[in-house]
């Protein structure tokens, strides 16, 4: 019972002061108490964490055969790239088309048809008529002499052969030309001596009739046969001349050889035939000087290149005498002293499709016995052709 007592005395004494407490509070509001501890929170159960998941068992390994090996690594393997297709081969260019006579010669054909109409004009031959064919001749550069000569064998045909008819007549001259520009048998080639290591052919002319182009044409056909070609600039007094035939030389393919300007011309064509022999080179095409042919010392010169060119290794097989088909009778005066100087074997006869007359063609072949080789019918390479009388004859009557 007393303890019982002093439980109640005790819990009256804190109810007691508890509302003394509020009162106080009441009347004092700006004092703030210490809110009472709050209760201590329950414990708290851990959550367990979730189970691990076990990987299933992998099954067990199947055995690999071998070909599966060679299918996996052929599979691994990079794919073949298929090769790209080949562009088709470019068309073969056909081969250039050689000039006709007929096409080059119209300036030379308009200047003689004149003559020839006029003489197909007539029912009849008379004195007009010898007249006509006298001067066609004589303008077509013909030249004096051979025209004489051409006027007394057809004046002869007339009376032998019984010719009446003016077309007849012409017929007579035509085969008169023909025949006067004839070669015989290998004349009118170019000659090459196979058994001879290596081949010289001299090129001579006064300058500007087309020496060296004439080398550069001749280089590349020369090329095309088959032939190992070489190139001497022997004419050391123009350094254009030797630029020139450079040019020539890298695009025929050739070697060349040139000295210095104002060196000896026969100094170039003896190193050029020293390394044609070295080099088993067969042909060898050698540039000349080409100033005034009335010049001596041009003259002893050439002579003494041919001198050079003679001596072993070697042989020179053509000394070909360029002139310039414009020039009319000039021409053939240079043929002569060229002839005389150095033992010319052939004509080319270049620009034979400007205002060349054609003529001299014939002066030419009858006054000295040359054979006209080559002819230039124009700037292509193509364009210098192998002579041929019958097809020249038929261009200038049309």
């Amino acid at each position: 019972m007393t303890i019982v007592l002093i439980l109640l005395i005790a819990v009256v004494m804190v109810a007691s002061a508890s509302a003394t407490l509020v009162v106080t509070r009441r009347r004092h509001p700006g004092i703030e108490l210490e809110p009472p501890p709050a209760p201590p929170a329950p414990p708290t159960t851990p959550t367990p964490p979730p189970p691990i998941e076990q990987a299933p068992e992998a099954p067990p390994e199947a055995e690999i055969t071998p070909e599966q090996v060679a299918e996996l690594e052929a599979a691994l393997q990079e794919p073949e790239v298929a090769p790209a297709p080949e562009p088709p081969a470019p068309a073969p260019e056909a081969p250039p088309v050689r000039p006709r006579f007929r096409d080059r010669l119209g300036k030379a054909r308009s200047l003689f048809a004149g003559y020839v109409g006029s003489v197909r004009s007539r029912g009849k031959i008379n004195e007009e008529t010898w007249e006509d064919i006298e001067e066609a001749l004589i303008r077509a550069d013909v030249g004096v002499d051979t025209t004489t000569a051409l006027l007394d064998d057809l004046r002869t045909k007339v009376r032998t052969d019984h010719i009446t008819e003016p077309e007849a007549l012409l017929d007579a001259l035509k085969a008169d030309l023909i025949d006067r520009l004839g070669a015989q048998d290998g004349q009118r080639e170019l000659r090459y001596d196979d058994t001879v290591t290596p081949n010289v052919w001299l090129f001579v002319g006064v300058n500007g009739v087309g020496k060296t182009t004439t080398i550069g044409k001749l280089g590349l056909r020369a090329k095309a046969e088959g032939h190992e070609v070489l190139m001497a600039a022997a004419d050391t007094f123009r350094a254009a001349a030797a630029d020139q035939l450079e040019l020539w030389a890298k695009r025929v393919g050739a070697d060349l050889v040139r000295g210095a300007e104002g060196g000896d011309p026969g100094a170039v064509v003896f190193d050029a035939k020293e390394r044609a022999a070295a080099r088993h080179t067969d042909l060898i095409l050698a540039d000349t000087a080409g100033r005034l042919h009335t010049k001596v010392n041009l003259m002893e010169e050439l002579k003494k290149v041919r001198r050079v060119a003679e001596r072993p290794p070697g042989q020179v097989t053509e000394v070909l005498l360029v002139i310039d088909a414009t020039t009319g009778q000039n021409g053939l005066v240079q043929a002569k002293e060229f002839a005389a100087a150095v033992g010319v074997t052939g004509i080319v006869l270049t620009k034979l499709d400007g205002t060349a007359k054609g003529g001299i063609a014939v002066a030419i072949q009858t006054e000295l016995g040359l054979p006209i080789k080559l002819v230039g019918l124009g700037e292509a390479p193509e364009d210098l052709v192998d002579f041929d009388e019958h097809e020249f004859v038929d261009a200038l009557f049309g």
